[in-house]
């Protein structure tokens, strides 16, 4: 039989949407087999809640909101060793599912659910930290962790009408690039490792390729090798910011750009010459100064069985279908689950 899953909806993710399309989500996921209750959520807090207690359970957490969410059940998840995760778009940005291959549509995308198989994902961990040391336990995000100007736009983006669509963060952008004035960043590759420091926009540190609903700011981010892209964009015009950076980021080609640095480690250290809110996956998650860490294979998600050519992964699908069959149970001779960090 199949394992049952737990569908839990933020029903307020993209303007409404997730909670309109949910009970067309349930019906279809039943269609395909499964068996599924479903769960509403009232804030992260209550996700978190819902989320523990079903995998603690031996559910599948389905997830049907935005990225927000999503990194607050995982976040949950890898301290339940086996925890599976399931990705349904029901925000405003879906750059996880797009990242991961799922189809825009929340119900064309239940069979990525009913048959796919489980692979290991990488996470990425923020914590408050005193220079480079890490003061507490942080929390996990899925995607893009970043600050400096992406603090502005993003605080910009979350107060803006839904009406707006996947269009909040050019517009949340675009609001901050008006304000916006250079900041000093200093970061610390691996620490103890090498400094560096410079006058810019902004810091991201990316477990995933995309953020900002489709903005492909790390365009060659592997969600399952234990590493980070560290991107540092550094001081330029606002011209050159608005017609060159932005423009080139929904392809991936701004990192080509003088002014964009790439470093990929394990962890960082980050800190500036004035106060910043670091946001991953779109919401608040520390203040500055912060450790930023990739936890890999510290849960797993559900994907489609075959990778397209523009896989996120690292290992090739062929390991990660022998690794396990769908809804996470062991094949013959595959191995342990990942456990937490």
């Amino acid at each position: 039989m199949p394992t049952p899953a737990c569908l839990i909806v933020n029903p307020a993710a993209g303007g409404g949407k997730a909670g309109r399309v949910a009970p067309a989500v349930e019906r279809r996921l039943r269609e395909l087999g499964l068996p599924v209750r479903s769960e509403h959520t009232r804030d992260l807090a209550h996700a978190r809640t819902l989320a523990g207690e079903a995998a603690r359970a031996g559910e599948a957490v389905v997830a049907l909101s935005g990225d927000g969410m999503i990194g607050a059940i995982a976040d949950v998840l890898r301290d339940v060793p086996g925890a599976v995760i399931g990705v349904l778009p029901g925000g405003r940005g879906n750059d996880l599912a797009r990242v991961l291959e799922i189809p825009d549509d929340p119900v064309a995308a239940c069979a990525t659910i009913a048959h796919g198989v489980a692979r290991e994902l990488d996470l990425g961990e923020v914590s408050a930290a005193d220079g480079a040391v890490a003061t507490s336990r942080g929390r996990s995000f899925v995607g893009v962790a970043s600050l400096g100007f992406d603090s502005d736009a993003n605080r910009i983006a979350n107060a803006a009408p839904p009406r707006l669509g996947e269009l909040v963060y050019v517009y949340g952008a675009l609001r901050a690039l008006a304000a916006w004035r250079p900041a000093r960043f200093e970061l610390e590759l691996d620490p103890p490792g090498p400094r560096r420091a410079f006058t810019g926009f902004s810091v991201g540190a990316a477990n995933s390729r995309s953020y900002g609903g489709g903005m492909r700011v790390a365009p060659d981010a592997l969600l399952d090798d234990g590493l980070l892209e560290v991107m540092v964009a550094e001081h330029t015009s606002r011209v050159r910011f608005l017609t060159q950076l932005m423009p080139r980021v929904f392809k991936g080609t701004h990192v080509l750009l003088p002014s964009v640095h790439v470093f990929r480690t394990a962890e960082v250290a980050i800190s500036a010459d004035r106060p910043f809110t670091v946001y991953a996956d779109g919401d608040p998650i520390a203040e500055l100064p912060v450790r930023i860490r990739a936890l890999r294979g510290a849960v797993r998600v559900l994907v489609a069985p075959d990778a397209g050519p523009d896989s996120p992964f690292a290992s090739p699908a062929g390991v990660a279908a022998a690794e396990r069959s769908a809804w996470g149970e062991r094949s013959p001779g595959g191995p342990s689950p990942a456990g937490g960090s």
